[in-house]
């Protein structure tokens, strides 16, 4: 099987390494950038036609906006022209805005609706803003940290360590039988009749391969045979890349759900899956995330079913 593009993991930006330790062109640029105005949870957006799109300010348009506590984003590889930051702002609430044209929607809101340069902007915004709001202190000797090299790295002001975002990788496993099944499960915190793939947060010392081998244990009862890689999605909620498989297992008639972290695993064939959501007993993840692309994938894999009507299904989180 092969995924479609995922949300969030084709950019188009070049993160241009070198310029992150040469401030005195960082500064330059900033005179010119695209400035990404973000509250802490809400980015500021323009939507047209119904479609949002991330809302590029100039350090002029925004005068909330300084330099030394911005972060660098990157240089678009499509128009070199356009470079972008990411600022801190006031909250949706406050003032401070030249212009009345925005409105205020976090990520998980507007990402499916976002083109591959905005939404990969927005990630990456959004990851490096949890992290650096979450590590403002050094891990070796508890001094204060600041922001470096273009807000990549924070810099111990007592020790001078350097210390850079974390990533999680967690894996996320299309379950397959030998019927060309899927096996899906559901989190107690879920909304209602709202079911996914499996997905595990890799432990130390632990392959992409043992992790599946045993949430898929864990949290269904399965055993897994072969082991297939789809693709990764970055993932910044908070701070996360998801690396996808798709595996095929043994005991179909052994599956049931742990009963802590999962209350309920179902079999879908196509034909199910597609109409229990039109009868509004299955809610599937959003279209933003690599859940969504894998069970899609699925679905329309092969000629026989390359014509298959589409899913339909409301975005739905977490409560």
């Amino acid at each position: 099987m092969k995924l479609r593009t995922l949300p969030l993991a084709d950019s188009g930006i070049d993160r241009s390494d070198a310029l992150r330790s040469d401030e005195v062109a960082l500064k330059e640029l900033w005179q010119s950038a695209k400035l990404i105005a973000f509250d802490g949870e809400r980015f500021r957006v323009t939507v047209e036609n119904e479609v949002p799109s991330l809302l590029l300010h100039s350090f002029i348009d925004l005068p909330s906006a300084q330099f030394e506590s911005a972060y660098f984003l990157g240089i678009d590889s499509n128009n070199p022209g356009d470079h972008f930051f990411l600022t801190l702002t006031p909250t949706a609430d406050s003032e401070g805005f030249i212009d009345e044209t925005g409105r205020w929607f976090t990520l998980r809101e507007m990402g499916a609706q976002l083109s591959p340069r905005d939404i990969a902007l927005a990630a990456h915004a959004l990851g490096l803003a949890n992290w650096h709001s979450r590590h403002t202190h050094c891990p070796q000797c508890g001094a204060k940290t600041l922001s470096a090299l273009g807000g990549s790295i924070r810099r111990c002001v007592k020790d001078k360590s350097d210390h850079y975002p974390r990533t999680d990788p967690a894996i996320i496993t299309l379950v397959r039988d030998k019927d060309d099944r899927i096996l899906l499960g559901r989190q107690k915190v879920w909304p209602e009749h709202r079911f996914s793939t499996f997905a595990g947060f890799v432990e130390t010392g632990e392959s992409f391969e043992q992790c599946i081998r045993r949430e898929l244990f864990e949290e269904a009862g399965v055993e897994v045979t072969d082991i297939h890689y789809l693709g990764s999605q970055p993932w910044p909620f908070p701070a996360s890349l998801m690396v996808a498989f798709e595996a095929r297992i043994t005991n179909p008639e052994s599956a049931r759900p742990d009963g802590t972290e999962i209350e309920e695993i179902r079999w879908f064939t196509r034909d199910s899956l597609k109409s229990e959501i039109d009868a509004g007993t299955l809610l599937l993840p959003p279209l933003i995330s690599v859940a969504r692309a894998m069970i899609e994938g699925w679905y329309h894999e092969g000629e026989s079913n390359q014509d298959r009507p589409p899913l339909p299904g409301r975005e739905t989180w977490r409560p």
